[in-house]
């Protein structure tokens, strides 16, 4: 039994380290979902993320709806986060789109990539700066085998808040729930 933590908009130069630590000490797996261009600049964190046993999925060069661009757009963007993530030795397998929004020409680009769109069960809205304890209370009767959470290691566009220590207070609370059942914090795959 998995509960699948999701982590997008990083890596972050103060978070996403911070976060490595934690899930390391918790003996935890994580999915991160990072904006290329912020992968490219903190590639040490791209390197330790993926040295430390988690998965690294392509979530954007540009942090854009997808239904608001058309096909061409799509198409340059995802060549162009492929590349800048390939150029750091990963090979993503799975995407999940800048705020779970997908357009017709989606899921035709991922295939052409060997992409698997990933979204997510429980949302923590983590972006807007709840507490860690609010954010564990509305989604601990949906961490179930199989969920996947969606988190954010770094300050996205639209985030109403300037840090991520809430979410970091928000995956102990998380694992401590999961040991309790039995389950444990798997990346997907």
């Amino acid at each position: 039994m998995i509960v699948a933590l999701t982590f997008d908009d990083g890596p972050d130069p103060v978070w996403t380290p911070r976060l490595l630590s934690l899930l390391s000490k918790l003996g935890a797996r994580a999915t991160f979902f990072p904006i290329a261009r912020r992968a490219a600049a903190h590639h040490e964190l791209i390197a330790r993320t993926v040295s430390e046993g988690h998965t690294v999925g392509l979530h954007c060069d540009q942090h854009v709806r997808h239904s608001e661009r058309d096909e061409d757009w799509g198409r340059n963007d995802t060549s162009c986060a492929l590349a800048m993530l390939g150029a750091l030795g990963v090979r993503p397998s799975l995407w999940r789109t800048p705020w779970g929004d997908t357009a017709p020409w989606s899921l035709p680009v991922a295939r052409e990539h060997g992409l698997r769109i990933v979204g997510w069960s429980v949302d923590t809205h983590d972006w807007r700066g709840d507490r860690a304890q609010d954010m564990f209370l509305a989604t601990r009767e949906e961490l179930e085998d199989g969920t996947i959470v969606l988190a954010h290691d770094g300050i996205g566009p639209g985030a109403l808040r300037d840090g991520a220590d809430e979410t970091l207070g928000y995956v102990e609370l998380v694992a401590e729930h999961a040991r309790a059942r039995g389950m444990s914090l798997e990346a997907l795959r």
